[in-house]
């Protein structure tokens, strides 16, 4: 079976995340997660979908962009807090991704913002399907604030007290598989979760031209639970000759809150091992329990 390295890559961006102002030579992250620096190199690249190096540039000044935000700190300690050499340097960077200059980007953005926050509650996301078995029990905005890169994330949040086990609710899009049979398939993306005491997960369902299930990955054998920092999570499906519909999303069941960006969909090469929904991983082999007195 093909090896995959996903928990190392989350090890490695935890590491980046606690290390963003530090200076962070790639063979310094490689040994933290037990590789060699090109073999580190190569693996984040194949895993994330870009280079170690743009990935940490890009989290800086995402950083950066918050801070400007939110704090008044000058633009010169942002700058040398997040490693940039001066204040030019990190202007140049900052005007390629934002599109404004540091400063001027804080007074635009910075009026926009009411209360001290800038999330819209309840807002549609454009082509995506807010949905799920309860959610009238969540809150779905677009937060300003809490991104992975950019300058906003989708999020997930419970606002109810009392939860059923098989409550939900998830943010969904639906498109033509025909592009895409008889090929392997990554849906893959950044996730934050905070106090999630269900359960977080990534899914790609395909379903034939009936709405039959072919294919189903949830993450509920992995799934995302408590407090963690942004991480990468993936799901890998085969799509069937018969396959008409892939469905994509980030489901959160019970309590908590989790944040979704940076979503990727592409086809991936057979070395790429599948995530599919297995049974044993996540039932038992035998019924439990059966004369009640456990």
């Amino acid at each position: 079976m093909p090896m995959t390295h996903s928990k190392e890559i989350q090890a490695a961006l935890n590491y980046i995340e606690i290390n963003l102002c530090e200076e962070l030579p790639l063979d310094e992250i490689a040994n933290a997660v037990g590789f060699s620096k090109f073999y580190f190199h190569r693996t984040f690249q194949s895993e994330i979908g870009i280079p170690v190096y743009d990935y940490i540039r890009k989290r800086r000044l995402a950083s950066a962009a918050s801070l400007l935000l939110f704090t008044n700190t000058p633009i010169l300690d942002i700058a040398l807090a997040f490693r940039f050499e001066s204040q030019e340097a990190f202007t140049r960077a900052f005007k390629s991704i934002y599109q404004l200059p540091p400063g001027r980007y804080r007074t635009a953005i910075k009026g926009l913002i009411v209360g001290g926050t800038c999330m819209d509650s309840n807002a549609t996301i454009k082509e995506w399907i807010i949905t799920g078995t309860a959610p009238e029990k969540y809150q779905v905005s677009m937060d300003h604030k809490i991104y992975n890169t950019g300058t906003k994330s989708a999020t997930l949040k419970s606002i109810a007290d009392e939860f059923e086990v098989s409550e939900f609710a998830t943010i969904m899009q639906q498109f033509n598989a025909k592009n895409f049979t008889d090929k392997r398939v990554r849906f893959s993306g950044f996730v934050k979760a905070l106090e999630v005491e269900g359960w977080c997960g990534l899914w790609m369902r395909i379903d034939n031209a009936l709405g039959t299930v072919l294919k189903l990955d949830n993450m509920q054998s992995r799934s995302i639970t408590g407090t963690t920092e942004w991480n990468h999570y993936s799901c890998v499906l085969d799509v069937p000759k018969d396959g008409a519909i892939i469905n994509i999303g980030i489901l959160l069941s019970g309590k908590g809150q989790v944040w979704f960006d940076n979503a990727s969909f592409q086809e991936v090469d057979c070395s790429i091992p599948t995530t599919d929904f297995t049974p044993c991983e996540v039932f038992p082999d035998y019924p439990k329990n059966l004369s009640f007195e456990d």
